[in-house]
């Protein structure tokens, strides 16, 4: 795989339509200024107090297959950090679930609750909608706040009270960039629904493939649509160096039995994002011939001591590890040590614990960036081998943290 120029040069190139993009996304969320963390939010901190720590992500609706994920691997890494004790620097660590079914007045509401009984700590969120109102609820309340898989990039930098435990679009976007190689005058097409969702994955597709030089377009289909050849045809049409399919929905194995029918699959480089087990057999013949860029897959993090930790405590206790479980781990592991080194009760400090912070997780070497809390990692490009149920994701390369860091967005406060 060919390696992407790295450090300031790209960030700068990319920063203008990144900060539009996020800014955005602000607007959408309704988002409330914060205020910053500054000294002590308590009066004390003894050496016994039990920090309770509230898990509000999706048990119930439309992605609670990815909450049961997240909820595994926060268990897993609560075992892990604490070497099963659940106790941190003389603290035990109490954590009481709250499902949002993907509701963000459920996950508000949840978390009022939670604030009001004194909860200091919570953590989350498999939905994006859920995080943006979470976030600044956090900031005025002065608890620390850790997102979960919620996947935009409006949450990084929105405030000094939360950060994320998962990976955010930029990065996705960037490692479907290092497949292209040098991006600048080739030509990118994206592939997706007429839809919110479709919508905003072109606009990030412009924003960073665009700020580095390629030409990007977009074949946009009807949400409804059932027929999906006419668009297939549109984007061979094209002759795309890259076509980035962004797709959700029940149709998809409809659209990709139609890029493989119409020869798009073996007339250029075709990148989607590999999503959860239970999604590979909707390739069928086609998944050999896709490339996927990967957060993550069992195997991926190489067997890292850390990973097989995940692996082996969330198999234990009955679970399958998949797409979302580190995002519940390094929560934990988050949690663990804004309380070692930050105390039970004061989020100032938690806060001042956490940024800057370089650990050992899931995905290999990790940092929380401190000007705005991203969680830089690595990357994966992936393979499926295989078809149907028996489709499975093999690593092709490991793109560096580094090579896929956002560009820096300083805290909003």
């Amino acid at each position: 795989m060919r390696r992407r120029a790295t450090g300031t040069a790209r960030h700068r190139r990319s920063l203008h339509a990144a900060v539009a993009l996020s800014c955005a996304g602000l607007v959408l969320a309704g988002c409330t200024a914060a205020g910053k963390a500054g000294g002590s939010d308590s009066a004390g901190d003894a050496k016994d107090a039990t920090v309770k720590v509230g898990l509000v992500y999706s048990r119930t609706g439309l992605l609670a297959d990815y909450g049961k994920q997240y909820r595994d691997g926060f268990m897993a890494g609560l075992d892990h950090a604490t070497k099963g004790t659940r106790k941190v620097a003389g603290h035990r660590i109490e954590v009481t679930e709250q499902d949002d079914a993907g509701d963000p007045g459920k996950a508000v509401s949840a978390a009022k609750s939670l604030i009001g009984k004194g909860y200091k700590v919570l953590a989350g969120t498999t939905d994006s909608g859920v995080a943006l109102q979470m976030a600044p609820l956090a900031a005025q309340n002065k608890v620390l706040y850790i997102s979960g898989p919620a996947a935009t990039d409006a949450v990084t930098g929105i405030n000094d009270y939360t950060f994320r435990s998962g990976r955010q679009s930029y990065q996705d976007i960037l490692t479907a960039g290092t497949m292209l190689g040098e991006a600048r005058g080739k030509k990118v097409t994206v592939l997706a629904q007429d839809s919110t969702f479709g919508q905003a994955n072109v606009a990030a597709v412009k924003a960073v493939l665009g700020a580095e030089g390629a030409k990007v377009g977009s074949v946009l289909a009807p949400p409804g649509a059932t027929d999906l050849t006419p668009f297939a045809r549109q984007v061979k049409a094209g002759g795309p160096d890259l076509v980035f399919v962004a797709w959700a929905g029940s149709t998809a194995p409809a659209l990709w039995t139609a890029l493989d029918q119409q020869g798009v699959l073996e007339a250029g480089k075709v990148v989607t994002g590999l999503a959860g087990t239970a999604s590979y057999p909707v390739f069928g013949d086609a998944g050999s011939k896709v490339s996927f860029l990967a957060h993550y897959f069992p195997g991926a993090g190489g067997g890292n001591a850390v990973e097989k930790s995940m692996l082996d405590s969330v198999a234990k206790a009955g679970g399958t590890p998949d797409l979302f479980t580190p995002d519940g781990f390094t929560a934990a592991q988050m949690v663990v040590r804004a309380v070692e080194e930050g105390g039970a009760t004061d989020t100032a400090a938690m806060v001042k614990a956490l940024e800057g912070w370089s650990f050992d997780g899931v995905k290999g070497k990790e940092q929380v960036r401190a000007e705005d809390h991203a969680l830089v990692q690595p990357m994966f490009v992936a393979k499926l081998d295989g078809k149907g149920a028996g489709a499975r994701p093999e690593l092709v390369s490991t793109v560096p943290m580094d090579e896929v860091a956002p560009p820096a967005k300083p805290s909003a406060g």
